[in-house]
Order: structure tokens, then sequence, then C-alpha cells
């Protein structure tokens, strides 16, 4: 993008307060390099963003003179291109909320909020799993003991029990005491009270555990003999291959 002569950007000369100095500004976000002008940056006067570049400098400069942004400079392009022409991105949704989370641009945030992907992340399956209890407690446990069991092996595996009711909670108390395992390995979801049903809580927890980088798959659990109930009723097992 060329820039006129007129109106160099703000570079190593940056001293006092930024209303007294060029409209032009140069940029440096995560190391991708934008030049916008104060007025963009501003637009939204209650913003984190235009909170950065009222009255005193508040960030620091690179070497070159540009004010430096730690945060990923690849999806700032499209907080940009919304200060500039209200235009709200249809790409890269999840990435781009983040970011307008981070520099509070409330507009953006309610517009992105009613976005398929958005609205159905916090509206239905956040709002769902909140029900679930102790679900991200639990997340975290599959994590630990399938790390502890990986050792010098190429998969691990983890035994989730899945329970809708109260009721199938008891049932499956009564199940995991004709367990012949180690019951404390065995990871509980549920009861919870909304209208997903079991296979949508196992899609979840998949699609949590593949987010923090592991590969994952599930099958039903078939327990050994002398088990007195249906083990596919309650019983899972998720297999983290490592390798």
């Amino acid at each position: 993008m060329s820039i006129s002569s007129e109106h160099k950007p703000l570079g190593k000369q940056v001293t006092g307060s930024l209303h007294m100095l060029s409209p032009i500004v140069e940029l440096n976000v995560g190391g991708e390099m934008y030049t916008t002008t104060l007025s963009t940056l501003k637009k939204h006067p209650g913003s984190k963003l235009a909170e950065m570049f009222t009255g005193q400098p508040k960030l620091k400069t690179d070497s070159e003179g540009r004010f430096f942004i730690d945060r990923p400079g690849t999806y700032f392009k499209y907080i940009l291109e919304y200060l500039r022409s209200n235009q709200v991105p249809t790409q890269c949704i999840q990435d781009v909320y983040k970011e307008a989370l981070f520099y509070d641009i409330e507009p953006l945030i309610k517009q992105l909020e009613d976005s398929p992907q958005i609205f159905g992340e916090l509206v239905a399956r956040k709002q769902f799993l909140a029900r679930v209890p102790n679900y991200s407690e639990n997340i975290e446990l599959m994590i630990r003991i399938a790390r502890a069991e990986a050792v010098a092996s190429r998969r691990s595996s983890v035994i989730v029990c899945v329970v809708r009711t109260e009721e199938d909670a008891a049932r499956c108390q009564d199940a995991l005491n004709s367990l012949d395992m180690d019951k404390k390995s065995v990871v509980k979801f549920g009861p919870w009270k909304a209208a997903p049903s079991i296979s949508d809580l196992l899609d979840c927890i998949q699609m949590d555990v593949e987010a923090k980088g592991y590969k994952i798959s599930f099958q039903p659990h078939i327990a050994e003999k002398g088990f007195r109930f249906k083990s596919h009723d309650f019983f899972y097992k998720f297999l983290f291959t490592w390798w």
C-alpha cells in the first residue's frame, strides 16, 4: 500500500500524546505489518483497541518504530477490515471472535455471536456442557490417565462411563462394582438435564480432546464375562494414538 508523502507514518520519533502525531499509523501485530489511520483504530471509542491509541502511547515499538501488539497478526486483517468498512468476516470465525473479544470491539462481537458457528458453540453446545457436572475436569482427567498409560506404547485407552439419568447413574455404579478393573481409572460423565443424547456427549468429548491436539477415537466397551448389564449401555473406550 502506497503512503502519501504528506503523511509519513508514525516511526521512531514517537513522543508525546498520540493526537499530536501523524494520522497514519504503522503496526506490527505478532510479526504481521499493517498500515492504517488513527481514526480507524479509534472508530469504537469504548474498545480496548481505541484505548491503546488514545492519550499517551500505551504500546511498545519495534526496531523500526512501528507500534507492536503481541497478538496473532494473521487475524488482525479481519479486525481492520471490519473497522474500515463494517465488513463482518466469513472466514476463521472462531479465531476472529477471540481477537474481537481481546480488542473489546462490542459491535463486532455481537455480530459474530449471531453467526451460526459462534451461536451454535455458545448458545447450544456450551450451554449443554455447562449442565454436565465436572465436564471440563473429566476431560483433563481422561488426558492424565491416557498420558500415564502411554509409556513405551503407541496407543493408550481410557474407559468412560456415560449416564444421562439418575437411574442410569445408579445402574452404572452397580455395573462398576461388578467390573474386574481399577474403578479409579473409569471416568464418569453425567447425569444431565438437557435434550442432547449420550452420542451427542461422546461427540463433544472427542471434539474437545482433539481441540487440545490429541488423536482420539471411541467405541463401545465390551466387558468381561460375569457382567450383569449390557456394558455398551454405559461404557465406552476412548483410544489415544500417540504416533
